[in-house]
């Protein structure tokens, strides 16, 4: 049975989350703020943090930061908090999804079991889990970016964007394909700007100030080519 550690204040969402998810057969934690949150997770292990951010004695970006420093832990942000600014706060520090309320919930549960799809795939180490192309190697199991055998750092939605661009080499993936697959995984809040500032973020990162490694093609999208 998959354990969450539901952190929310008001007792009404409380208690109609937790019949939902035991609905599911998840085993539910429930916590009201962070001094509660950072002891519980001293003591047990959870498969995922379903997070409110305003909560009375902070909020849960500072939990989504503590938790992340030390472990991958699937996180997911569920939150009345719906400003853009917010939401990209929330998945720039390591978030695996942000979810608006109000909120539908199968939608809430699908989106839970694509996050634990995601961390359960991890638990196989297999080669095919390594995308090498060029300089760059991805490995999937861990989340870790090497060009030249040195680690460069992405955040959750960069990562995210970067292995869409290097698991399909030689294959124009078009902007709208992208931005379609964004909105799968972290809802509605990208648009067609916010994309180009997170390629551009990407280039800085791999040192691609020129374009070579992620190719535009004007007009449509990216592409990786492998050097023969």
């Amino acid at each position: 049975m998959k354990k969450i550690l539901l952190v929310e204040d008001n007792d009404t969402i409380v208690m109609g989350l937790k019949y939902l998810l035991e609905k599911e057969n998840f085993e539910v934690k429930t916590v009201k703020n962070l001094e509660e949150t950072y002891k519980i997770a001293e003591k047990e292990k959870f498969n995922l943090y379903l997070l409110d951010i305003n909560l009375p004695d902070g909020n849960g970006f500072d939990i989504c930061s503590k938790l992340k420093e030390k472990e991958d832990v699937p996180i997911i942000f569920l939150t009345a908090r719906d400003d853009e600014k917010d939401i990209v706060k929330g998945l720039d520090m390591g978030a695996d999804d942000y979810i608006t309320k109000p909120f539908r919930n199968r939608e809430l549960i699908s989106r839970i079991n694509n996050v634990l799809r995601r961390y359960g795939k991890n638990d196989n180490n297999s080669k095919d889990n390594i995308i090498k192309i060029n300089e760059i190697e991805i490995n999937t199991d861990s989340a870790k970016v090497m060009k030249n055998g040195e680690e460069i750092v992405f955040t959750s939605l960069e990562y995210k964007i970067l292995v869409m661009l290097f698991s399909n080499p030689n294959v124009l993936i078009t902007r709208q394909q992208i931005l379609d697959k964004i909105w799968d995984i972290a809802g509605n809040f990208v648009n067609d700007n916010t994309l180009t500032v997170y390629i551009k973020r990407i280039r800085e990162k791999l040192d691609d100030k020129d374009g070579k490694i992620i190719k535009t093609v004007r007009g449509l999208g990216y592409i990786i080519e492998e050097s023969k």
